[in-house]
């Protein structure tokens, strides 16, 4: 009971086929991230646009870069605020949390 075997032809390194994966994955990504910092002064508004920067989405997670730790605490306040409005503008939902940093940008 032997089987035979289709020829696939040539071999191709794994390493190869998921930096194929890992790219495609990154490039969704970015361009979410893309779409979402586009609509991000409209989002928060001037004051808060100029000491925040969004820097990641992964996983439905928006990390965001502040200037200080009072911007940090009250952004907590609106964070809830912010993602309705982020996904309303998107259609979809996009982001579930958001995450502040602080740092530079």
């Amino acid at each position: 009971m032997s089987r035979k075997r289709k020829s696939i032809g040539r071999f191709i390194a794994i390493g190869d086929v998921l930096a194929d994966v890992l790219n495609t994955c990154r490039q969704k990504s970015r361009s979410d991230l893309s779409r979402v910092r586009q609509l991000w002064d409209s989002v928060v508004g001037a004051a808060i646009a100029a000491n925040t920067r969004p820097v990641s989405l992964k996983k439905k997670q928006l990390v965001v870069i502040v200037t200080n730790s009072s911007w940090l605490h009250q952004l907590q306040f609106l964070k809830k605020q912010m993602i309705d409005e982020i996904n309303r503008k998107m259609v979809t939902i996009m982001v579930e949390d958001i995450k502040f940093k602080i740092g530079t940008f």
